[in-house]
């Protein structure tokens, strides 16, 4: 997996990139130190893909790190320290934010934006129907093992 446009993130390579356990081949790397259950398995889709893409966004490893500049840098900025890291990070937004719209392409700008709210009306028929279903299976972040079976906590 990798970014097209540039981003300075602890995990993510200078070329874009991605370094996430979930998508390094399978099998023991005794140097790597991740569990073979933390790698690529069958059992891994998109959604589970995405999702952990996302998360790793919101919380970087810096404890094996891509590109070591942008996790020390990281690493001050969540201290206090400084906020070159946050500096850098919101000029690349803003770079990307003229590109979007140079390609004539509208970024949300809400988190309910982003969140698919359910079917048009009329149904669900013809060839995105799928598509559909699989944009609100991920919005509704469902990770219950099957849809008889509510395994999440209830706080």
């Amino acid at each position: 997996m990798k970014f097209v446009t540039k981003m300075w993130h602890p995990n993510i390579y200078e070329d874009g990139k991605v370094c996430i356990s979930i998508l390094h081949p399978p099998g023991e790397d005794p140097v790597s130190g991740e569990l073979p259950s933390e790698r690529w398995n069958p059992t891994q889709n998109v959604r589970t893909v995405l999702l952990s893409v996302i998360s790793l966004l919101n919380e970087p490893n810096t404890s094996s790190p891509a590109n070591v500049d942008a996790s020390v840098m990281y690493r001050k900025w969540k201290d206090g320290a400084n906020t070159e890291y946050f500096d850098i990070v919101r000029s690349q937004v803003e770079v990307t934010k003229q590109e979007a719209v140079a390609d004539g392409v509208t970024v949300p700008t809400r988190v309910e934006d982003y969140v698919a709210k359910g079917f048009p009306a009329g149904g669900r028929s013809g060839v995105h129907d799928r598509a559909e279903q699989d944009a609100f299976a991920v919005s509704n972040f469902d990770d219950d093992l099957a849809a008889y079976y509510d395994d999440d906590e209830d706080y």
